[in-house]
Order: structure tokens, then C-alpha cells, then sequence
């Protein structure tokens, strides 16, 4: 498929029905006189009219409900339903599904059962749903990909199906996203949504993300960026290459479990047989005819198939991590593979203290020292651990690797923490401080000199982090979630008026509130209810000074990316008149044939005069593709 498409539709919502709508709607309307709804992202070349202010809009839906004041004078919560039909062919629409109906927020047990006595020992197992007429009801979670339109008085949401409802007044409208959010907090945390049990959550330091209305964006705004810069570092492109232009090839042995690129000369494609060798270019990565088959060590075990794959030594040497022990992410041990001859050269086994341990990832000591040809050491996680390993033993000396039992890893920093930390995943800064996501949704960071305690613990928002980035100078932070992106600014002011990073000390109640990056309710049902966001990270940069650009997540099929300084813009078009955490839904997707392994931004070495950002490698189990972008090639919505 392409490259790349835009985010935008050029669909609209209209109260003109055609033959097709009748069959959504058996009701009687005149709705000519109602201002036909644009989709707030699309391309049409006159753009939509925002009115002035607020108060205009309200007083124009005044107006207009006096039409409808016959109909809805006693019907509560009165809003017109559409749907969205014709999926992503030329012939998708919005359309009219119930021309008048109302909406409402209701508790039922998990399974959907109404509550009809909604007795107090019941509680627990009661929760919110909403309702719209006999058409839609909805368990109250981040599933329903929410997506409020203050200047059109319009909510799209997704509930098998994409849907919109539209309000008749300001009232109606701000009161839905009031009850909607206070039943998605209980929803989410099992009790009511108040002042107090926001402070519960939360923690009295972070009422900012409590109440981002009140939060102090300034920090988001002031942090340093370099965008308008182009990388120091250029390589040269060939005189008929097309910036435009996307590479792709099969992957020799196929079925690509990850993909391991490098800063330097080469970078890797890790199958189940083996790895393929191919090289960097500047407009992407291509094979050089070099596969390497696992020997006998790797094939031997039943789930040996790795599924990390980390590059150490100035890169000639790769850590193949197989988690999967038992139906469990962890493992007892890694493959230490040299590249260079092509074969494993040792298992090493975790231990601590004489006793085998599991890890269920590892990573790099910092951004950019995978290129450090004299590397011996590396970071692991588990669920209550976290650590430094070292493949050389206490006296500096190396290891024999012809041990018959297996050398074992020295533990030579960390923590095993008591239960409930719940890591799930981690990442370093250029200087090797932690930022560790757990499965209750908070985001620890940890300063290079300390594992034991975190300088900053953010709350969560009641969703799993699944994986987590940090940009090179720390300042920045990306989580994963299932259902949405979460970027947190990690700067703050201390007492003494200067600058710093969350991973430097402890950030007291002086942070901002985080910036959620989603898809809008279309695009989450094109990508499938059951596909889930995977492995958000910034592009790669390893030098002071330099900025990350762009974001890319995979989701099912698609590769999305969001333009970093535009998500950090207070001011952008997708941030006005939100209520809540600010939302961006300005991205480009790039879309496969086939669900994509992993999506990667190359080194900023990359990067050419034409595109200051370096490729992106987008891998499939079977195809590898790369392409490069460029100012004519990359817009967004």
C-alpha cells in the first residue's frame, strides 16, 4: 500500500437525508434550515466557520431548537444520532440513524444487565454505562474513543460501530461531558468521582492532572526545541533517488519477530530461523544477501524464537531475548550472539545470590550505547526488580564462556522491590537515567545513580503502561497505552529558580499536565476494536542538544505518526476548546497490508538536507519497507 495518507476526511455530517439514510430513520423531520456539520479534520479547501465565541454558538443553537422545541420540549437529553457507513470507500458517509432521541448514563453489571434495585452490596459489581435511545449502549471506558467538537456541538464515539450525536444546546452538550467523565473515573477506579478521591489517586503534587483547566502550561511551552535545525550529521543520497519514494522488499527466512537497527553500518531483522543482515542507506534500509541461521542452541529450545533483540559492542555483538516461559513475558536468560562470525557464543543465565531469577526485559545503559565498542554492561526488569547485569566477572575479568553450566550475569546494581511495583516496561535518557511504566499506569524515573527509589512517580490514568520512551535529554517522556499515547513534560522550576528534569529531583507539585495522543473514533474502528497501540517512541537522537521530531506508534496495520512540535504547541487547532487533558488527533498513517512487527525511526545520521528527519523502517512479518519524509510528503490535519 502507500506510503502514507493523510489524516483527514472529507466526510460530513448533514441533516439532509438521502434514500440510503431513510433506512436509519422512520421519524419526520424538516432540517433544512440546520447548519450542515463539517468533520473537524476535513480537507474540504473552504474551511468550516468557526464562530467567534461560545456565547454565539449558543445563541444560534437557541435559535434553532425552537424548530424542534414541538418534539423535544419534553424529551431529556434530547440529541440526533448518525452513523458512519461505507467504511473507507469513496461512498463512506455520515447518516442520519435517529433523528431524535435522547441520551443517558446508567449503572449495569459487567455484563450489561440492568440494575434495577441497585442495592448498596451490589455496588461493587455495578458499572456505567451509556445509553442512546434503543440504537447504543456502551460500557463507559477508554474503548469508546470519546471525541468531543465544542464548535459543532458533536460527540463521535465508537461502540460496533462509529457514531456521532449531536446536542441541541450548550447545556446538553457540556452536561454529556460532565457525566461522561465523572462515570469513566469511577469506572476506573471504583469509586465516586469527587475533590476527595481525585487527591487519592492522584496525589496532592499532581492536582494538575486532576484539573488540567487549571494546570500551567508554561513549561510545555518554554522547553527548548531545535526543530527548525536540521541534524549536523548528513549522508549523502543518490542523485535519482525520490525523497517520495517507499523501499520495500521481502524479508529473506520470513516471519520477522523484531528489528534491531543500527547507528553505524548495518542493521538487523530477527526471524525465526535467523537474522538478516542489511545496511543502512539514507533513504533506508536494504539487504545485503547476508542471512545468518541460528545453530543448534537457539533451535534446540522450545521457545527460542526471540523477541528482543539488543545491540551491544559498537554493534558487533546482539542479546537475543526470548520471554515466554511458561505463557509468562519473562525469562531465566539471554543469547549473546556475535555478528560478526555468525554464531551464539554463550547463554547467560540471571541468578542473584545463587538463586535463578526471570527478567522480562532488557535495554541499553543509554541511548547511544549500543555504539560503545567496549559495552559489558546492561539494564534488566522484572516485575518487582530492576538492575544493572555485567557479562564480566567481580574482578573485571571476563568469563569463561565454555563453562559447561552456563556463565551466570552479575548483579551489580539495582533493587528488588516488595510486591506491587508491577514493571511492565522501561527505557534510558543520553545519560542513563530509568523511566520504568507499570502496569497501574504510573511512570517512575530514576536517576542514574539510584535504583532503589524513584525521584518522580506520576500517577496513572487507569491504563496499563505497555511501553515507554524518553527523549535523549530526558525532558520528555512517551507511555504506551492500549487505547492512547501519553507525553509528559518531565521539566520544572526548583527553589532556587532553576531548571530541571523529574529524573533530577523531586518535582513537588511544580509539574504540568500531560498531553494524550489518540485516534480519532474512525480511525480506531478502521485499525479493529481488538488491535491495540504497541510501541510508541520519539525518533532516535544520541547528541546534546538535539531534538526529537516526530512520534510514531503502530496500532494493527497502521504505523501512526504525530509531528513532535505540533503536539507540543498549546496553541494547535486540536487543542481548542477541550475540556480535560488536551488531546491531540493530528497524525499521518502509514498503512500495510499485513499487522506490522514494529515501526522505527533510523539515527539522525540518517537524515539528508531534504528531510531533516532520518527514515522510517516499517516491518511486517514478511516485508520490510523504509522510506524517508519530507515537508511535500508529511502534512498533517
Amino acid at each position: 500500500m502507500g506510503a502514507g495518507e493523510s489524516r483527514q476526511h472529507d466526510l460530513e455530517i448533514s441533516d439532509s437525508e438521502s434514500d440510503e439514510e431513510q433506512q436509519y430513520s422512520d421519524q419526520e423531520d424538516d432540517d433544512n434550515d440546520y447548519e450542515d456539520v463539517k468533520d473537524h479534520q476535513s480537507p474540504i479547501k473552504t474551511p468550516t466557520k468557526t464562530p467567534s465565541s461560545v456565547d454565539e454558538i449558543d445563541a444560534k443553537l437557541k435559535a434553532l431548537k425552537l424548530k424542534y422545541q414541538s418534539k423535544n420540549q419534553t424529551l431529556k437529553n434530547a440529541v440526533k444520532l448518525y452513523v458512519h457507513v461505507g467504511g473507507n470507500t469513496a461512498q463512506s458517509k455520515w447518516a442520519v440513524c435517529d433523528k431524535l432521541t435522547s441520551f443517558s448514563f446508567a449503572k449495569s453489571t459487567s455484563a450489561g444487565e440492568e440494575d434495577e434495585d441497585n442495592e448498596e452490596d451490589e455496588e461493587g459489581d455495578l458499572y456505567w454505562f451509556l445509553k442512546i435511545g434503543l440504537k447504543v449502549k456502551a460500557l463507559v471506558d477508554q474503548q469508546l474513543q470519546l471525541k468531543p467538537i465544542l464548535d459543532q456541538l458533536r460527540i463521535d464515539f465508537v461502540s460496533n460501530g462509529v457514531y456521532a450525536i449531536k446536542f441541541f444546546s450548550m447545556e446538553d452538550y457540556k452536561g454529556f461531558i460532565e457525566s461522561y467523565e465523572k462515570c469513566l473515573f469511577e469506572n476506573t477506579y471504583g469509586f465516586e468521582c469527587n475533590e476527595e478521591n481525585k487527591a487519592k489517586v492522584y496525589g496532592k503534587d499532581f492536582v494538575a492532572w486532576a484539573n488540567p483547566e487549571a494546570a500551567d502550561d508554561s513549561m510545555w511551552e518554554d522547553a527548548e526545541d531545535d526543530f527548525a535545525k536540521s541534524p549536523i550529521f548528513k549522508t549523502p543520497v543518490r542523485s535519482n533517488h525520490d525523497l517520495r519514494e517507499e523501499f520495500e522488499e521481502a524479508a529473506k527466512g520470513g516471519n520477522i519477530k523484531s528489528i534491531a537497527l543500527g547507528a553505524l553500518d548495518n542493521s538487523f531483522l530477527v526471524g525465526d530461523s535467523g537474522i538478516q543482515v542489511v545496511k543502512n542507506f539514507s533513504h533506508g534500509i536494504h539487504g545485503k544477501g547476508v542471512y545468518v541461521n541460528f545453530d543448534e542452541s537457539m533451535k534446540g529450545h522450545t521457545e527460542s524464537t526471540p523477541r528482543k533483540a539488543l545491540l551491544m559492542k559498537a554493534e558487533t555483538n546482539m542479546l537475543l531475548m526470548s520471554p515466554m516461559v511458561k505463557g509468562k513475558p519473562h525469562t531465566n536468560g539471554l543469547h549473546q550472539f556475535d555478528i560478526e562470525t555468525g554464531k551464539v557464543v554463550t547463554e547467560w543465565k540471571f541468578a542473584k545470590d545463587g538463586t535463578d531469577i526471570t527478567m522480562r526485559d532488557v535495554t541499553n545503559d543509554s541511548k547511544g550505547a549500543q555504539m560503545d565498542p567496549s559495552g559489558s554492561t546492561f539494564l534488566g526488569l522484572d516485575d518487582n526488580r530492576l538492575c544493572r547485569w555485567d557479562m564480566r566477572d567481580r574482578h573485571g575479568i571476563v568469563q569463561n564462556l565454555a563453562d559447561a553450566n552456563g556463565p551466570v550475569l552479575n548483579w551489580t546494581q539495582g533493587h528488588q522491590f516488595s510486591r506491587g511495583t508491577n514493571f511492565q516496561c522501561f527505557a534510558t535518557t543520553g545519560d542513563g537515567s530509568i523511566v520504568v511504566g507499570s502496569i497501574d499506569g504510573k511512570i517512575r524515573l530514576y536517576s542514574v545513580s539510584s535504583m532503589r527509589q524513584a525521584k518522580t512517580a506520576f500517577p496513572g490514568l487507569g491504563s496499563p503502561i505497555t511501553h515507554v520512551d524518553v527523549t535523549y535529554d530526558g525532558k520528555w517522556i512517551l507511555g504506551t497505552t492500549d487505547t492512547y499515547l501519553i507525553l509528559i513534560c518531565t521539566l520544572f522550576t526548583d527553589k532556587d529558580g532553576k531548571s530541571k528534569t523529574g529524573f533530577a529531583g523531586r518535582m513537588g507539585n511544580r509539574q504540568s499536565a500531560p498531553r494524550l495522543l489518540k485516534l480519532n473514533p474512525l480511525d480506531s474502528h478502521r485499525a479493529g476494536m481488538f488491535n491495540k497501540f504497541r510501541g510508541a517512541q520519539f525518533s532516535w537522537v544520541t547528541e546534546d542538544g538535539k531534538q526529537e521530531r516526530h512520534l510514531v506508534a503502530t496500532v494493527g496495520k497502521f504505523s501512526v505518526i504525530w509531528n513532535f512540535q505540533q503536539v507540543k504547541d498549546g496553541s494547535h487547532e486540536c487543542y481548542r476548546n477541550q475540556v480535560g487533558l488536551k488531546s491531540c488527533y493530528c497524525y499521518k498513517i502509514v498503512p500495510k497490508d499485513d499487522s506490522i512487527v514494529d515501526s522505527r525511526f533510523m539515527h539522525e545520521k540518517f537524515a539528508v538536507s531534504d528531510s531533516p528527519e532520518a527514515p522510517l523502517v516499517v516491518a511486517t512479518p514478511l516485508k520490510v519497507s523504509s522510506f524517508s519524509i519530507s515537508s511535500s510528503r508529511l502534512s498533517y490535519a
